[in-house]
């Protein structure tokens, strides 16, 4: 593995609109930071300017809640708009408490609130949906990307997430084109030459977290990261994968 990486946050990207074409927002943001894409960059970009550029954005005032919706409202304190549009992007509801609503979302991951929410959203009663798919999102950046600079990058889209038993949040994949989302270990050694049995390295993940430390989680407007250097096993080639392959199958998952 690589001894070290270069992590850059680009400055300049502007606030991103419905129909902005993310392309070429990152290309002119390359070029006012003096920067060229090489061979075996990775690309993080925020959830929100993703779902912007796809025009995710739901007036509440838009949104008439059905009685499922009411109900649930209720019980978690929530306003019922919300909650109606946290079922419709939700497969299931895993908890629902006082201030607390965790559901799966239709893609299958596991977050509070189906990953709806109003922050960094300009305008009273706006909320922000996560992208369609954020994979098949991350596959056509990555051709764009591939064909403008001709050479081969991957790109991650990651949002923040919380989780069980620690506080705070971080960085997490929910979208990924070009990288090793998960490295499956098995069968290699470690230092006293154990063979390791159960070690899979989730990549994509831990790319996401160093991005979104420069990214952060106010009003530092730097959604866009720049990861250089990442050498995983050198002269081993390690397959690309979707985001998608992190989800863990319901039937091996113990906290449902």
């Amino acid at each position: 593995m690589s001894p070290q990486l270069q992590i850059t946050a680009l400055d300049g990207i502007p606030l991103i609109n419905s129909g902005d074409d993310l392309a070429v927002v990152i290309n002119a943001a390359l070029a006012r930071n003096d920067l060229t894409l090489q061979s075996g960059d990775i690309l993080v970009l925020a959830q929100k300017i993703v779902s912007k550029a796809e025009g995710r954005i739901v007036d509440l005032n838009t949104v008439n809640p059905g009685p499922e919706a009411c109900d649930l409202a209720a019980q978690v304190d929530k306003d019922p708009r919300l909650v109606e549009l946290i079922l419709s992007e939700s497969s299931a509801v895993v908890r629902a408490k006082t201030g607390v609503l965790i559901t799966e979302h239709r893609l299958g991951w596991i977050m509070a609130n189906a990953g709806i929410d109003a922050s960094n959203v300009n305008g009273d009663g706006l909320v922000l949906l996560l992208p369609l798919d954020s994979d098949l999102t991350c596959r056509h950046l990555r051709a764009a990307l591939q064909q403008h600079w001709q050479v081969d990058v991957g790109v991650i889209i990651n949002d923040s997430f919380g989780r069980p038993w620690r506080l705070g949040t971080t960085g997490v994949a929910l979208g990924a084109a070009g990288v090793p989302s998960l490295w499956d270990r098995c069968g290699e050694t470690d230092l006293f030459g154990r063979e390791l049995k159960a070690t899979h390295q989730a990549i994509a993940d831990e790319l996401a977290a160093a991005a979104s430390l420069l990214q952060g989680q106010g009003a530092e407007g730097r959604p866009v990261v720049l990861i250089r250097g990442l050498d995983l096993a050198p002269g081993i080639e390690i397959p690309a994968q979707p985001a998608a392959t992190l989800l863990r199958d319901k039937s091996a998952d113990l906290f449902r």
